[in-house]
């Protein structure tokens, strides 16, 4: 029925509603039963109201948590028409042969198009609206039997006004209720486990019944466990690669200690830009680890170069020397690179800056400590496993 009519028409054989489904990028806390029981279980839309509310209750003081919303579920006024299956089997009608009729005569039904033009209207065959104010007109609304005769709707129904939901959300087959909000001012992911700590510490959910989460932090974790499966693969893979190049398993681990040197940097970097460890700042990580490996790279290979193409067999001069003429071209790479993402780090916290500037403040950070370690630690390992490696 129209919505100024104030009542909706509801006619059934056994109970049945409409559905519909909310979609939403922020986070969000569904409330759903868990499977279909008879009595009470997971039909109880008033059960499923307080629950939420008590969820909303529960998370409202946690901070970060803003814009927090109940998904809006009211009762509105409906005339439900409830066939009676014994009475109408007198007169030959199945139940949902009445309910066809019924729909036909108050909702109407579509039996033809009217072309006007280039548009077309659908012909409805139906009662004037005025019929469905009045129970007493509802209930003598006759029906055709199998026999020909007329059977007025009291007759093989109980008809009485009733509440109920305006709409019922649905997904996977079953009930639910949304309880949204955004996160503002802290990390997304531990204002997630907070309240998911906080629910299940507060909210005793009767059996049937379970909270889902779901939302941005969901993407956000996926990115974040496929970075850290690639980031580990390209460790890997550049261990290989350098273990092929220098035909020396030992080089390629000394080059590799640049990684640990370049992650104490970026991670001081992540700590300082707010503690927020996001899927821009892991992508920050995996670029340093490049660059802190060609830092390296160019270190190792060039003491090689000292021994074996300009015969400086003197492990102690051949370090020093590499060190000393491998500082100039390391400093200038780094300082190039770390002077270009100066300005970008800068914009931290501010809009439109979201991805660029953790990413820049890692890598920032990380040359910052993998250049100046790199220019002790890695000649000491070296010089310490060349010795090693003599006296074996």
């Amino acid at each position: 029925m129209h919505a100024s009519h104030k009542r909706r028409l509801a006619y059934t054989s056994s109970a049945s509603n409409s559905d519909s489904r909310t979609i939403t990028e922020r986070m969000s806390l569904t409330t759903s039963p868990g499977s279909r029981r008879r009595g009470r279980g997971g039909d109880d839309l008033a059960l499923l109201r307080s629950l939420a509310q008590q969820v909303a209750a529960a998370i409202r003081s946690i901070g970060g948590v803003v814009d927090l919303s109940v998904e809006q579920q009211t009762d509105i006024p409906t005339v439900r028409i409830r066939v009676r299956p014994e009475d109408a089997a007198r007169y030959g009608l199945q139940p949902g042969e009445v309910t066809t009729m019924i729909h036909t005569a108050f909702v109407g039904n579509e039996v033809n198009r009217v072309l006007e033009g280039q548009i077309s209207f659908p012909m409805v065959v139906r009662y004037p609206e005025t019929a469905a104010h009045d129970l007493a007109v509802i209930g003598h609304t006759l029906i055709d039997s199998p026999s020909g005769a007329k059977v007025p709707l009291d007759a093989v129904a109980d008809i009485h006004e009733d509440r109920g939901p305006n709409f019922i959300s649905r997904e996977g087959v079953q009930r639910r209720i949304v309880v949204q909000c955004n996160v503002a001012g802290r990390d997304l992911l531990a204002v997630v486990n907070e309240i998911q700590a906080v629910v299940a510490e507060k909210i005793k959910l009767p059996q049937g019944y379970r909270v889902e989460y779901g939302g941005q932090f969901e993407s956000e974790a996926q990115a974040s466990r496929r970075l850290l499966l690639l980031g580990s693969g390209v460790i890997v893979g550049i261990l290989l690669i350098l273990a092929t190049a220098f035909h020396s398993t030992r080089d390629a681990l000394i080059i590799m200690l640049n990684l640990p040197l370049a992650l104490v940097g970026g991670v001081a970097g992540v700590y300082l830009a707010g503690g927020v460890l996001s899927v821009a700042s892991l992508i920050g990580f995996i670029t340093l680890f490049g660059i802190a490996t060609r830092n390296g790279i160019m270190l190792v290979s060039h003491i090689r170069h000292l021994r074996e193409v300009e015969g400086v067999t003197d492990l102690k001069e051949a370090v020093m020397r590499g060190a000393s003429e491998r500082l100039a071209p390391i400093l200038m790479t780094a300082m190039a690179a770390g002077l270009a993402l100066i300005p970008i780090a800068a914009g931290v916290g501010k809009p439109g800056s979201e991805i660029q500037a953790p990413m820049a403040v890692v890598i920032l950070f990380g040359l910052f400590t993998s250049t100046a370690l790199n220019m002790v630690v890695v000649p000491t390992v070296y010089y310490a496993a060349g010795r090693q490696r003599a006296n074996a």
